[in-house]
């Protein structure tokens, strides 16, 4: 049997749907494990690249940590941190706290750079434009530089989930859910079905996140050609009106 019709076969047994070893239950732990990453991978990066941007301060630190944080294999990032996670707690030091830890090393770089050289690209005719009609610093940020820089931030977002949910798959070697166990216990098993199996759930899986946020990013396109109007601090008084004439 080739390796094709091994893959259909796996995916179509009823019994690889069903119990908490089964597809369903196996893409949840990977999704919630992918969703957990980035939501902490987006609360470190994001106000760092956008403050750094705004700002133009620290970009050489910023860089040289991303360019770090992409030069780290995640296997051996995964290896390093593991003896001490293991100490701290010795119930989910082994597996949890590695791939978390190496899996928001990797999605920290494309968020951040992409944050800072969004905001940083933004037309610096609009913001003095802001800040001569009395805009402070952070009105600015939010009403325009974030609201231009959108497409380009979500873009960084894009490329960071489809490396974590594809690497993700690294944290079933050291015990954790997800698809990836489909991909370990084949290899274990001499199973080609189940490997070929989990290899087409996790690129699935990669490739629907891809097409969703790449949908998003478009649709940033079309929110960001307008920024908000800026509205300055001390409005205008308005024309006295002339009296009329009896």
């Amino acid at each position: 049997m080739n390796p094709i019709a091994e893959t259909m076969t796996w995916l179509a047994n009823p019994v690889n749907w069903d119990g908490p070893n089964g597809i369903p239950a196996r893409l949840s732990e990977h999704i919630e494990m992918s969703l957990l990453v980035m939501l902490i991978a987006v609360a470190i990066a994001l106000p760092a690249g956008l403050a750094i941007g705004h700002t133009r301060r620290g970009v050489t630190l910023a860089v040289g940590l991303a360019n770090i944080g992409r030069a780290i294999p995640t296997f051996a990032m995964m290896g390093l941190v593991l003896p001490f996670t293991q100490a701290i707690d010795p119930g989910n030091g082994f597996g949890l706290y590695p791939t978390l830890i190496a899996m928001t090393i990797l999605a920290i770089p494309p968020i951040l750079v992409n944050s800072y050289a969004g905001v940083s690209e933004v037309d610096r005719d609009l913001v003095e434009a802001a800040r001569g009609m009395g805009f402070r610093g952070g009105q600015i940020l939010r009403s325009i530089e974030v609201p231009l820089a959108l497409p380009v931030i979500v873009g960084g977002i894009r490329s960071a989930a489809v490396q974590v949910i594809a690497t993700t798959t690294l944290g079933a070697i050291f015990g954790i859910g997800g698809l990836g166990r489909f991909i370990v216990d084949g290899i274990a098993n001499q199973d080609d079905g189940e490997i070929f199996g989990g290899v087409v759930l996790v690129a699935g899986l990669a490739m629907l996140s891809e097409l969703l946020l790449s949908r998003v990013q478009r649709l940033s396109y079309a929110s960001g050609r307008e920024p908000s109007r800026p509205r300055p601090f001390i409005q205008p008084a308005e024309t006295p009106r002339a009296p009329d004439l009896v």
